[in-house]
């Protein structure tokens, strides 16, 4: 180990496999390593940042954002995570992915300064990202929060304009079991004299009593900015500035307007130093795109990929299925880590799916197939042991074999709903790699 650990690697795959094994532990929350390093690499962004935090929607929020602010001719810089089929997906300069030598010069810089600190997968990683980001003369970067805010490691960057899409519980062996604790952790993103938008409607008081506490500039949904809208086009309404005759963002789903008007109060809190006119904002979210997100694919049976993996996701992920019209079946394909709430999730959608393919997942914290095959059964779906069944639950080994299934058995006016881990959705985007590419 340490001979591999003294010789560079040399292709972005082998610095990655290098470091998914080089700390002892894959989460260790806390940023006194990672401010140590970041000090040492000197990283300082010469433009404003836009932090993103939440439950769910962060990606959505931050992709509006690239999307709006590209469209207006600024050179926008994109942290966002994790990835789908390359890990060059996490970083973005003016629309581009990040090449691999640029990956690979960023996580040498991180290599020399680090000295004996010992860094996990997503410091390392993050703080390589934010170098080439910096680095890279931006006109703004968007930075998107991993795992709560307070001790993420891209909270070691002040942002000026911290944005928190959702509180709801996930993550709880860090970052508690109530929205209060919750709140609170990414609340910890917020800074002294800067904005802070909350676009939870029901915010934690735990989140408003620090931004108060802290001097932030807080602004809420429903008290400093809001929207309205019909179903041809919806307008966002804030402190100072109206925005009317809005196209709906081309992604899909139940809270995409609450995702949008937190990304238009983070640019109105801006407007003085990223002026934005209105035909950019229209068209930045008539063309913004995130795979994943309630993404629907053409063709027939209608696919369906969405990264839902906690309660609050999956009961909009219900929502939007229910949106969409009728179809005779919905199949599932499901996979999903052990530490989420598995039993919540498949409460929410288990009257919504009727053919259950549940897999394995290529990591040992996940749940197995059979794991929640025993979780389905435990809520009450009942598979009917009968040729033309209205229930089934089969147990695959990966996400594509179950996909594969789905498809051998599905009508073409029947759906195939792809949802849970991101690496279950990624499974099912590789074995569909042909055809998505």
């Amino acid at each position: 180990m340490q001979a591999q650990a003294n010789s560079t690697p040399s292709t972005l795959n082998e610095w990655l496999a290098l470091l998914e094994q080089r700390h002892f532990k894959q989460i260790d929350m806390g940023l006194d390593r990672v401010m140590q390093v970041k000090q040492k690499l000197d990283i300082q962004f010469g433009c404003p940042v836009i932090m993103v935090a939440g439950t769910n929607g962060k990606g959505s929020t931050c992709s509006m954002l690239e999307s709006i602010l590209s469209r207006a001719g600024y050179r926008v810089g994109l942290y966002i995570k994790p990835h789908f089929l390359h890990f060059n997906e996490r970083a973005r300069i003016d629309g581009d992915m990040a090449s691999d030598v640029q990956l690979i010069a960023a996580f040498n810089a991180v290599e020399a300064q680090r000295g004996d600190i010992s860094l996990t997968y997503f410091e390392f990683t993050t703080l390589a990202i934010m170098k080439l980001l910096a680095d890279s003369k931006l006109d703004v970067a968007i930075l998107e929060v991993g795992l709560g805010g307070r001790l993420d490691a891209v909270n070691v960057i002040d942002a000026d304009v911290a944005v928190v899409t959702s509180i709801d519980i996930d993550h709880t062996e860090y970052l508690g079991t109530t929205r209060e604790a919750i709140g609170f952790e990414k609340a910890g993103i917020f800074r002294a004299g800067k904005t802070a938008v909350c676009g939870d409607p029901v915010p934690p008081k735990s989140l408003i009593e620090h931004a108060e506490k802290i001097g932030a500039d807080l602004w809420l949904m429903g008290r400093d900015f809001n929207y309205q809208g019909d179903k041809q086009q919806w307008a966002y309404g804030g402190r100072n500035m109206r925005r009317n005759s809005l196209a709906y963002p081309s992604l899909r789903g139940a809270n995409q307007l609450l995702n949008a008007s937190a990304a238009l109060a983070a640019l109105e809190a801006l407007r003085d130093v990223l002026p934005v006119g209105a035909q950019e904002v229209r068209t930045g979210l008539a063309t913004v795109e995130l795979p994943g997100r309630f993404q629907v694919l053409p063709g027939q049976p209608l696919v369906i990929l969405d990264v839902a993996h906690n309660p609050h996701a999956a009961a909009t992920l219900a929502q939007n299925l229910d949106n969409m019209g009728f179809h005779p079946y919905t199949y599932a394909i499901f996979g999903s880590m052990l530490d989420k709430d598995i039993d919540g999730v498949i409460a929410q959608l288990k009257g919504k799916i009727d053919h259950w393919c549940v897999t394995d997942l290529p990591l040992p914290r996940a749940a197995t197939a059979q794991q929640l095959k025993d979780a389905l059964l435990e809520a009450g779906v009942e598979p009917e042991f009968k040729p033309d069944a209205a229930c089934t639950i089969e147990t695959f080994e990966t996400p594509a074999a179950a996909f594969a299934n789905a498809q051998s058995r599905a009508g073409e006016n029947d759906r195939i709903v792809v949802f849970g881990s991101f690496l279950t959705v990624a499974g099912v985007m590789q074995a569909r790699r042909p055809e998505l590419h």
